[in-house]
């Protein structure tokens, strides 16, 4: 035979009707038959990853009890040197380069490879600048995660106006 790549369709498929059929039970689950849809998503359900394999490096976003906006991402493997995180407009723009001794290996064959480093370029995350702090921002990296701080903004509490005085007409 020739020494070739093989994808094994089968394999392909269950994992496709296995995933569906996952979603299918927990949509059956956490929706209440003959009621009617109150909206968008009747439940929230947090355990339930809808989209396993939809985003890298895999990450949580989060707001704290105060108001915090709080990105984690996993990147092991990835030197702080290599990531870079900035601004544009609304969003935070993530980018990080893989370390070229965990690239690509020329003439490996792989028994199972789960882990696939590669690079990141661009990833955009939604930060509207009047909600939150970016002069406060804190980013730490440690034991291949980056956690991403964002404060809000401090929201100064307006006076109670001034009252307008409502007159009856023909008095």
């Amino acid at each position: 035979m020739h020494d070739r790549n093989m994808f094994d369709v089968g394999k392909a498929m269950d994992e496709i009707f296995g995933a569906a059929q996952s979603f299918a039970e927990t949509f059956k689950d956490n929706i209440r038959h003959g009621e009617h849809f109150r909206g968008p998503w009747t439940f929230w359900n947090e355990n339930v990853d809808f989209y396993p394999a939809f985003h890298y490096p895999p990450s949580n976003i989060y707001l704290t009890a105060d108001k915090h906006l709080v990105l984690e991402f996993a990147l092991a493997g990835f030197d702080e040197v290599a990531i870079d995180l900035k601004f544009s407009g609304d969003y935070l723009i993530l980018n990080a380069r893989v370390p070229a001794e965990l690239g690509e290996r020329e003439g490996v064959r792989y028994f199972k490879r789960r882990l696939k480093l590669r690079d990141i370029e661009g990833q955009r995350y939604y930060v509207p600048a009047d909600k939150f702090n970016r002069d406060q921002v804190k980013a730490v990296f440690k034991n291949g995660i980056l956690r991403v701080d964002l404060p809000p903004n401090e929201v100064t509490k307006a006076d109670d106006g001034v009252h307008i005085a409502i007159e009856k007409e023909g008095d």
